[in-house]
C-alpha cells in the first residue's frame, strides 16, 4: 500500500493505494478518517496526483491556498 498526505488548496486529505484503487480521507485530529469523496481513477500514477488533484478540485483555490501540495508520502 502507498500513502500520501496532501494539502489541496488548504484541505488536508490522505490518499492511499491499495493495488489499483486510490482511497481518499480526511484525517480528524483523534486519527479517525472519514471518505474524501475524491474520485481518483485507477490509471492515474502517483507521479501524476498532483495535477490530477489540480485539474479536479481547482473551485477550492484561493489567494491564501493556491496550490496542490504533496506534505509526504508514508
Amino acid at each position: 500500500m502507498e500513502s500520501y498526505k496532501y494539502s489541496i488548496f488548504g484541505r488536508e486529505v490522505l490518499i492511499e493505494r491499495r493495488g489499483k484503487d486510490w482511497s481518499t480521507f480526511y484525517v480528524g485530529s483523534e486519527g479517525k478518517r472519514r471518505n474524501a469523496g475524491i474520485f481518483i481513477p485507477p490509471e492515474i500514477a502517483d507521479a501524476e496526483l498532483a495535477q490530477y488533484l489540480d485539474d479536479l478540485c481547482h473551485e477550492w483555490a484561493s489567494e491564501k491556498f493556491p496550490n496542490v501540495i504533496r506534505l509526504s508520502k508514508m
